[in-house]
């Protein structure tokens, strides 16, 4: 099928992706965007494009005229997010993943986790239904997931997948849960428990404490699991608010430790490292989280990079938010989805010997 803006004169214009023109916010400028680049570009009918982003075939329609008044197209795409439409494209045909945003990379970590967060807000809207469970992590990045929800979650629950790091830590699991479940006019639960303990025996003594137990297997029921990641940079909260040592954090790194998810730390591949931090830590594990129906992994910034596609390559999330510094380096990486990975494995694993 010929591509609707010519197959060999299609261009991308990034202009300045992160002025928002005639006062529209970035979650409006981002669907307008995606809605001129799958129907140019895509190929896509103005009812698939209506399907796949939870919109009215109206409402669409509408997006497209009002670009092609713009003079937003004419043979080339001239609007400021496209090239963020594209690599989201191609990281979910990479990677095997339901959904991908991706927004401008920023200079200011504060704003970018910010505008990730939001954006992420938007992703998670479209999926709230009546009755749903959702699994929070922690993280300053979520706190800002709660401002871009339009819809309630009328007898539903938000649950804390971890506990909590330190009494210090603003930007916890407690706080993030809360917000959320606020906004959402839904129940909330925490976990009553610190994330890691100091040794082996105070983490077993409470493993079958009824409170904590219940907490945890409630969040094993979530129909969403929401969370981000930490790489092991000296600016991560996660070593300033708990009582990780410096010691342990080199021991980390020498076991080939990159960051962590719900707390948990892995390697380069997304495979827990044998840390006795792993082994005491009252949290989610990144393998039940993989078991969720729904999963979205919201962490931008290069120097999470590694973490991300560590989290990718494990398989533990199945939707993405992410920059497009961090987005580009993903997809220079030369990945193969999770499944196709496992299915290699498996394969290798099965040849005879010679």
């Amino acid at each position: 099928m010929a591509n609707r803006v010519g197959d060999a004169a299609t261009a991308i214009e990034t202009g300045q992706p992160h002025a928002a023109p005639g006062g529209q916010d970035l979650a409006a400028q981002h669907l307008n965007t995606r809605v001129v680049w799958y129907y140019y570009v895509g190929n896509r009918t103005q009812q698939e494009i209506a399907d796949e982003l939870g919109i009215t075939r109206l409402r669409v329609n509408k997006i497209i005229g009002q670009a092609r008044l713009a003079g937003a197209v004419n043979i080339e795409i001239r609007m400021p997010l496209a090239e963020c439409v594209a690599l989201e494209q191609r990281l979910k045909a990479r990677y095997g993943l339901r959904d991908v945003t991706i927004v401008p990379s920023l200079s200011d970590i504060d704003q970018q986790k910010r505008v990730i967060g939001e954006a992420t807000g938007t992703m998670l809207d479209g999926l709230l239904r009546p009755g749903q469970t959702i699994g929070v992590g922690w993280g300053q990045t979520l706190l800002s997931v709660a401002r871009k929800l339009t819809r309630t979650a009328p007898g539903g629950r938000v649950i804390a997948m971890m506990g909590r790091p330190d009494a210090r830590l603003r930007a916890d699991s407690f706080e993030a849960a809360s917000e959320l479940a606020r906004v959402l006019g839904a129940e909330c639960q925490h976990i009553p428990s610190l994330l890691y303990y100091p040794d082996q025996s105070s983490f077993a003594a409470l493993q079958d404490y009824q409170p904590l137990a219940a907490v945890l297997e409630a969040a094993r029921g979530a129909d969403i699991g929401l969370v981000t990641c930490g790489d092991l940079s000296d600016q991560q909260q996660i070593f300033a608010v708990t009582s990780i040592t410096r010691q342990e954090i080199e021991s980390l790194r020498s076991l080939g430790a990159v960051g962590e998810i719900l707390g948990m730390f892995l390697d380069a591949d997304g495979a827990p490292v044998d840390h006795p931090l792993n082994r005491r830590i009252m949290a989610l594990a990144p393998s039940e989280l993989r078991m969720l129906p729904d999963t979205i992994l919201a962490a931008g910034g290069l120097y999470k990079l590694t973490i991300v596609r560590s989290v990718i390559r494990g398989g533990y999330v199945k939707r993405l938010v992410t920059d497009e510094a961090v987005a580009k380096g993903l997809l220079a990486a030369g990945d193969t989805p999770p499944v196709a990975r496992e299915n290699q494995e498996t394969r290798k694993q099965r040849k005879p010997s010679s």
